[in-house]
């Protein structure tokens, strides 16, 4: 994001401003009262670690700790087989290792090592090319639109692929989902064609509400399923591959040759499976009250006389969604960050990206702090935000 980096060597001072407002948007998180969502990303250490505070209600702590995945590992595996119907599934310590021996393993028992994907997935944007690099996949494009890739697109891709790879939300394209029946249409084409399915769940935990379906029947259309912990359900990290038994199998033979079969997880393990019982069931709410929020935005905006905003998807499809604004991407961050630090409301707690000149997109979240805003209250904090730029 443009607010946080500060790596533009030609602007030394712009870079340091940047910085610079990185840590007051930290402190001023830390210190506000009124939220739409407190995350790991900004917390401190005693917060985090408080998650754990109540462990022993999740996992008998009198048993012996977890040695190379067995333990309380093995028994976070198979709640995670149980949530999402599979036979199967294996802890890894990170989504882009789980990912990566997923399609390896397809693409040796498929013979084909290319990955279709759309060009705005996760590894295409944020894994320096690992698939490639480290895995020996070759990916494919499919749509350059900022949505899922449709049943037609798949039926007429010009080449073969062994695997189709979905993001379900595609975060960059604005955490959107196709509808149930586009989804099964398109898994449908994709195996018309004799390619396994993948789903890229990283936030799949917050996808029920959209699709008006249980966990296990969305990820029983994909031949295997990565969720993350981290995302949607506050752990310390950590993600699982889930599937057929067999592809587990030998996915735990890759995680131990990528490095993955770690001596201890207990505490990332519990902070998992403390996530899956306090934040799963919540994730509803959140997803209906983030549509609140975002239909006041879009009236706050309008309200306050902006020439143009953008709130997208108009109406979310997870409790996470973009906010698109007709100003300079250091001004908006700015007035944020002032707002919080002069009022005790945080209202925009992301940074802010420039995807171009006079444009500045930030992502929303709503999570149990947001569930205390009135549509009023967003409304009066636009307002006041709107006060605050140029």
């Amino acid at each position: 994001m443009a607010e946080t980096v500060g790596q533009d060597s030609r602007e030394p001072a712009v870079a340091e401003l940047r910085k610079r407002r990185f840590e007051r948007r930290k402190a001023a998180y830390r210190s506000a009262r009124r939220v739409l969502a407190r995350s790991s990303v900004l917390g401190t250490l005693r917060e985090r670690l408080a998650l754990l505070e109540a462990a022993g209600e999740l996992y008998d702590l009198d048993e012996s700790a977890d040695l190379y995945g067995n333990g309380v590992v093995e028994v976070l595996e198979a709640r995670v087989a149980g949530l999402l119907g599979t036979e199967a599934a294996a802890f890894f310590p990170t989504g882009t290792m789980a990912q990566q021996v997923a399609l390896r393993c397809w693409a040796g028992r498929t013979g084909d090592p290319t990955v279709a994907l759309h060009p705005r997935a996760h590894p295409e944007v944020h894994e320096r090319d690992a698939f490639q690099q480290v895995s020996g996949l070759r990916t494919v494009r499919l749509s350059d639109e900022p949505r899922l890739p449709t049943a037609a697109e798949i039926r007429d891709f010009e080449e073969p692929f062994g695997a189709l790879m979905l993001e379900l939300p595609l975060r960059d394209a604005g955490f959107v989902l196709p509808s149930w029946e586009e989804l099964t249409e398109v898994v449908d084409a994709a195996r018309e064609r004799d390619a396994v399915v993948h789903f890229d769940g990283a936030r799949l935990w917050e996808t029920t509400e959209h699709f008006g379906r249980p966990l296990h029947e969305i990820a029983a259309l994909a031949d295997s399923v990565y969720v993350s912990f981290y995302k949607s359900l506050d752990g310390f990290g950590g993600a699982a591959l889930a599937g057929p038994r067999t592809l587990v199998e030998e996915a735990k033979a890759w995680r131990h040759r990528y490095g993955g079969q770690v001596f201890q997880q207990f505490p990332t393990v519990l902070s998992a499976l403390a996530g899956l019982e306090r934040e799963l069931p919540r994730l509803p709410d959140y997803v209906r009250h983030a549509r609140v929020v975002a239909a006041a935005l879009r009236e706050g905006f309008a309200a306050a006389g902006v020439p143009w905003s953008r709130v997208h998807p108009e109406e979310p499809h997870t409790y996470e969604f973009q906010v698109w604004l007709p100003y300079d991407c250091d001004v908006v961050a700015e007035a944020s960050v002032r707002q919080a630090e002069e009022t005790g409301t945080l209202l925009f707690a992301r940074p802010w990206d420039a995807p171009g000149p006079g444009l500045a997109v930030t992502e929303i979240d709503v999570r149990a702090a947001g569930l205390e805003w009135t549509a009023d209250e967003v409304g009066a904090a636009v307002a006041d935000f709107v006060a605050r730029l140029p």
